[in-house]
């Protein structure tokens, strides 16, 4: 059975990422929710150690999908909300499996100090574009996946084997796919003119954090 929920997970992704190439709106929005659906059938099927707190963060992940399908700054801003809600949920997922004791103080510190340098020249060429009402909540937001990126590789750094790193370069997707959507929206010069590269940087990155989990 969780074999059938992977191809729908690929066979959805696949469509909507030919959507958002031709720009098609509304197949994309037929299509958008349905993703983490599968991706979340798929967990609860495969794992043999069932987490709450993962299935919690792949609902507010789906909450926030289906929230940033409406134009409008109320809806981006509820999306981003649940999005943040849900980088909660993927911290508490990975700091589960993390060894804080046996990590150098100094590698989290440069851990912690490259996803905030991201963030400031992520925004650094965003503020120009960006409404001043938006700025520091979406800083606030991508400094919150900046977080999850840590964890998740602080996780990946003191468990065996390759299920960290592959939950690690999917969160890391994830902030890729977060800050490639901020340009999308906002910036109206940026070579990034359809969600083709927000939204395939995403599933892949939800379903390497998945896989990684299971």
């Amino acid at each position: 059975m969780e074999t059938l929920t992977i191809i729908i997970f690929f066979l959805v992704t696949g469509v909507h990422l030919y959507a958002s190439l031709k720009q098609d709106r509304k197949l994309r929005n037929m299509t958008k929710p349905f993703i983490l659906l599968s991706l979340l059938a798929f967990y609860c099927l495969s794992t043999d150690h069932f987490s709450w707190t993962v299935v919690a963060a792949l609902l507010f992940s789906w909450l926030g999908d289906v929230l940033l399908m409406p134009k409008g700054v109320k809806w981006f801003t509820a999306g981003g909300i649940s999005f943040m809600v849900s980088h909660f949920f993927f911290i508490l997922s990975y700091a589960k499996d993390a060894d804080f004791v046996h990590l150098p103080v100094w590698l989290m510190t440069l851990l912690a100090a490259a996803f905030t340098a991201a963030s400031v020249i992520i925004f650094y060429h965003l503020r120009p574009h960006l409404p001043k009402a938006l700025f520091y909540p979406m800083f606030l937001y991508l400094m919150i996946n900046g977080a999850m990126n840590c964890f998740a590789w602080f996780r990946s750094l003191t468990i065996s084997g390759r299920a960290g790193l592959i939950t690690a370069v999917g969160a890391l997707l994830f902030f890729i796919s977060d800050c490639s959507l901020f340009f999308v929206r906002f910036n109206k010069n940026s070579r990034l003119k359809t969600h083709f590269l927000v939204m395939l940087t995403y599933s892949l990155g939800e379903f390497l954090i998945v896989l990684g989990l299971i």
